[in-house]
């Protein structure tokens, strides 16, 4: 139940808001080459994690490829997207920290990496000079470019006023946990596990709300059920395999030591299946038990998961 891809764009959430500022982009891309003088660059492979208010998103492999510069502005293809509007309810209305470390395949040899931004308005804004007519949705735009040898880091505040306002926005952060509070949250992670057999109405309750899920279609499918009949079972973590990180906010993140948090038995069952029911299944199990959970405390003390 590894994820990977080319772009990081986690969902497909929208926000509510109906003028002004919509999203905010950001594209990372570490290079070697000179975007001025020529039209291509070359990527550094490594590996870029992302943070978002001090939570991880994504990890991903950056590979080493010919990228275009293109435009007056000398813009480097991306090798790292990311939307704040498909990022549902892990940003806040309000102020937000993105977070992108880098590092790269090779440290032996220096490079440039460059973080770039832009606000997306829901109009387009014109632009006439002599000579040049442009028409674009995007403002605020900046980028951060840095000479680098190793590793690398890049923070920034953004506003995401168009984001929805949630009560767990406003719980206090989470300093530290008791041994009550760490069984309580492997009982977030067990219980679902329990959930994984025959009716499989717990999965379905898993799947509800989810973005990009119809679990309608799912149900209908039956894909959980006879991926369930071809071998495939879910496990948590022993006892002595858990990780919880705080992160300076309300949110907990519970995660297995030097791995992913559900792990799958007999996923070469997946592969007797055809492509639609593979594909329907695959996404199902990685969204009722993804990689890592995220926490929150409420205010009665009682442990939630968040994402």
């Amino acid at each position: 139940m590894r994820w990977t891809a080319t772009f990081i764009l986690i969902l497909s959430w929208h926000s509510l808001a109906v003028a002004g500022v919509v999203n905010v982009e950001f594209k990372f891309t570490p290079y070697r080459g000179h975007p001025i003088k020529n039209d291509t660059v070359e990527s550094v492979p490594g590996k870029a994690r992302v943070f978002i208010n001090h939570v991880m998103l994504a990890e991903q492999e950056v590979r080493q490829e010919s990228l275009p510069v293109s435009f007056d502005e000398r813009e480097i293809a991306l090798c790292v997207w990311v939307e704040a509007a498909g990022l549902g309810s892990r940003i806040r209305k309000g102020k937000n920290t993105i977070r992108v470390e880098f590092e790269p395949a090779l440290h032996k040899d220096a490079y440039k990496a460059r973080l770039a931004w832009a606000s997306v308005m829901d109009q387009s804004i014109k632009q006439v000079q002599p000579g040049r007519y442009r028409e674009t949705n995007e403002s605020s735009r900046g980028s951060d470019t840095r000479t680098a040898l190793g590793n690398v880091v890049f923070e920034r505040e953004f506003t995401a006023e168009f984001a929805a306002d949630l009560p767990r926005h406003h719980y206090p952060p989470v300093a530290s946990l008791t041994n009550e509070d760490k069984q309580r949250l492997k009982d977030l992670v067990n219980n679902p596990v329990k959930t994984f057999r025959p009716d499989f109405s717990g999965v379905y309750r898993l799947l509800e709300g989810k973005t990009g899920i119809a679990v309608e279609e799912v149900r209908k499918t039956m894909c959980v059920d006879k991926a369930y009949a071809a071998g495939i079972r879910i496990s948590a973590p022993a006892q002595d395999q858990y990780e919880f990180v705080t992160t300076g906010n309300p949110e907990v993140v519970v995660q297995r030591k030097g791995g992913e948090l559900f792990t799958s038995q007999n996923k070469e069952g997946l592969e007797g299946m055809d492509d639609d029911l593979h594909m329907c299944a695959a996404v199902a199990l990685f969204t009722a038990y993804p990689p890592k959970l995220t926490a929150v405390r409420s205010l009665s003390g009682t442990w939630d998961v968040a994402y």
